[in-house]
């Protein structure tokens, strides 16, 4: 006769995150004053004053604000404005734009 012994471990519950949609505040709120570092390994400071740096071995200045519940940038000396949504994982945020199109980034 074989005793199998199965000794059980009780693991504590691991907090999980899931995406979650950013309103207009909550958007405001994540970026404002705050530097990520996306998973190509570039930059991004969002002053307040609504400038924008983003450093992916050259520094390029542009514009950001939130307009209806959307993040939206501007980078001179082109005159368009994309705008994307924007979700948070944790202190995570990944932007998604019109076609799809997602950057993931965490803080600095």
């Amino acid at each position: 006769m074989r005793i199998a012994i199965i000794a059980a471990a009780s693991l504590a519950p691991l907090a999980a995150f899931a995406w979650e949609p950013l309103d207009g505040e909550g958007i405001a709120a994540a970026l404002t004053d705050r530097t990520f570092v996306y998973e190509n390994g570039a930059r991004q400071k969002f002053h307040a004053s609504g400038r924008t740096l983003y450093d992916a071995g050259r520094e390029s200045w542009g514009f950001w604000e939130v307009l209806d519940d959307l993040y939206c940038s501007r980078w001179p000396p082109a005159d368009g404005v994309a705008c994307y949504r924007v979700e948070a994982e944790g202190a995570r945020i990944r932007f998604i734009g019109e076609g799809g199109d997602v950057t993931v980034g965490g803080p600095e």
